[in-house]
């Protein structure tokens, strides 16, 4: 796709959600998942967070949803080491729920731009957000 920007990304949960099931998403967003040039990643905590919602029927996502969004968006799972926690102590509480910020945490220690559509995300230093 001419013009989209080559880069690796971070989706947070619900662009995950909504890429995998074919919720709406901005352009810009769409544009940089149908580049073949965009390195796709999502953090292992973002499959734990769809894991707890759906067994507590927020969400109708298993494991198998999840497995095949993986592959068909050709994500790579980020691990969630202890760098990215011990990042967390420097986190502002701007935000609380605590999967996004361990997301969030995972996003500044690996220095990539996390997608990402809620407005507390811009509030953090440092963070690159696209949305």
């Amino acid at each position: 796709m001419q013009g989209a920007i080559d880069m690796q990304v971070l989706l947070d949960t619900q662009t995950f959600y909504l890429a995998t099931t074919g919720g709406a998403l901005p352009k810009k967003v769409l544009s940089l998942l149908a580049n073949d040039e965009t390195e796709r990643s999502i953090s292992a905590i973002t499959i734990i967070e769809i894991a707890i919602k759906h067994n507590l029927g927020k969400m109708r996502m298993d494991d198998k949803l999840v497995r095949q969004g993986t592959v068909d968006l050709r994500a790579t799972i980020v691990p969630f080491t202890p760098q990215h926690a011990y990042r967390m102590f420097a986190l502002p509480l701007h935000y609380r729920d605590p999967f996004d910020r361990m997301i969030i945490a995972t996003a500044l220690t690996e220095g990539i731009p996390l997608i990402g559509g809620d407005r507390e995300f811009r509030k953090y230093k440092g963070l690159k957000v696209i949305w």
